[in-house]
């Protein structure tokens, strides 16, 4: 099996980083991919501390906190692999995301959510596929409808719209939701819609 390398980056911090690359990782292993890696390269070790609590069968974790080393982990692993970038540093973002075989921008509907992604976007090479999920999204509001809207016009491809739950954004203090597993499924799906 070829590798593949899932990027999860937002220059803004607080929009679901995390959870989705837990989640993408988590619905890679349901769907039987095997190795799946999740390289940890938030030198906050969010993805590591969540998984430390609630241990999930079938994902390695690598930490990955610094340029080089996460440059180096992505490297060398074979399988899936799912990268949880860190906020704000646009220097590992960029080096991270020269790498990717697709990229997930989680972000969340409204405020100064746009201006941080389109910040993201610039980062990115145009031949990598790339997709938003709004994360925490709060169904039916004029705010997620508006923001749909705003990223159609962009001509930014939605992969997911995952409702705003507990259970979904909890973290390492509960374990993973069936309603989260099937919202990232469709996220994973269009992720992987180019590897061969």
């Amino acid at each position: 099996m070829p590798s593949m390398n899932i990027i999860v980056t937002s220059l803004k911090g607080g929009v679901g980083k995390t959870t989705s690359s837990i989640y993408l990782s988590a619905t890679a292993v349901n769907r039987g991919y095997d190795p799946v890696t999740l390289i940890d390269a938030d030198p906050q070790a969010s993805s590591a501390e969540w998984l430390e609590t609630w241990p999930l069968t079938g994902i390695t974790v690598v930490e990955a906190p610094s340029e080089r080393m996460a440059i180096r982990a992505v490297g060398r692993v074979e399988g899936l692999a799912v990268v949880d970038t860190p906020p704000g540093n646009e220097r590992i973002t960029q080096a991270i995301v020269a790498l990717a075989d697709a990229v997930v921008i989680p972000t969340r509907a409204g405020g100064v959510e746009y201006s941080r992604v389109m910040s993201t976007l610039e980062l990115i090479p145009a031949r990598i596929p790339r997709g938003v999920v709004i994360c925490a999204a709060r169904l039916g509001t004029n705010d997620l409808e508006a923001a749909i809207e705003w990223w159609k016009e962009q001509k930014l491809e939605i992969w997911g719209v995952i409702p705003e739950r507990v259970g979904i954004a909890a973290g390492p203090e509960a374990r993973l939701s069936r309603e989260g597993l099937e919202g990232y499924d469709d996220v994973l799906n269009r992720a992987l819609r180019g590897w061969r």
